[in-house]
């Protein structure tokens, strides 16, 4: 079991953004405050490259507040790549729904789905967040999620004509988490833990990977690992995914 998570800290948003503002200290992240749930602060981190205005990799976690596994894993993954942030561009929104991971529910304080209102501008925390982003040059976005039903790892992949840029990253995730095989997830078509949206279904709103596609991102993922297995196996499989896609698509490595 990972140092940093013991189990009964999973949902510790106190713990979570002390870690976060550590790693802000010693990586020079810029931290802009986009609202509050309730009393609490929703933060997100800019490297001074980007807010120097080159393009950024936008790595997300927490939208969903019963998906342990991506903020911790996006926390252990900053904390081991200060000098990272230090030299390129990266904005890292750590978790969104504050209430939502203490409570360990999907929903925020208001009981809505963050991630089918990220198009929804009279959303002050939605407002605010695309007020920050416009502008931002984005090189690739990253939205780390989690799924209970799922039977091993997949993705969903939106970017060009010529797909599959994350069968790398997903190969990676095998050394912690299989993929998960089935031919169609959340009604859609898979393969191989694969998901290719080459364009964006007509019944689908508000998704923030999406939005982040509509803003000029190139390439978004949504990578989600299977909320039943061991919670430190998901973290690992969540900072594995994030090097190999930073490494094989964008072209970073540590």
């Amino acid at each position: 079991m990972s140092a940093l998570l013991p189990r009964h800290r999973a949902h510790d948003y106190a713990a979570l953004m002390a870690g976060w503002q550590s790693v802000a200290d010693k990586a020079g992240l810029h931290a802009v405050t986009l609202g509050m749930a309730d009393h609490l602060p929703i933060l997100v981190f800019e490297s001074t490259a980007s807010a120097q205005g080159q393009p950024a990799v936008y790595l997300s976690a927490g939208v969903h507040g019963d998906e342990a596994a991506p903020p911790w894993a996006l926390l252990e993954w900053a904390q081991a790549n200060t000098s990272l942030l230090r030299r390129e561009a990266f904005i890292l929104s750590p978790c969104l729904n504050p209430i939502g991971l203490i409570c360990n529910t999907r929903v925020n304080h208001r009981g809505e789905d963050i991630n089918r209102r990220f198009h929804i501008t009279r959303d002050p925390l939605i407002k605010a967040w695309q007020r920050f982003l416009k502008g931002r040059q984005l090189s690739l976005g990253l939205c780390l999620h989690e799924d209970y039903d799922a039977q091993g790892c997949y993705v969903y992949e939106l970017g060009p004509e010529r797909g599959n840029l994350c069968e790398p990253a997903m190969t990676a995730v095998e050394a912690h988490l299989p993929r998960d095989l089935r031919r169609k997830i959340e009604g859609r078509t898979a393969t191989r833990g694969i998901i290719r949206r080459r364009a964006i279904p007509a019944d689908i709103h508000g998704p923030e990977a999406i939005v982040l596609h509509q803003f000029g991102c190139p390439v978004t993922l949504t990578f989600e690992t299977p909320s039943e297995f061991a919670l430190d196996t998901r973290v690992q499989a969540q900072r594995r995914f994030i090097d190999a896609s930073l490494e094989h698509i964008a072209g970073i490595r540590a």
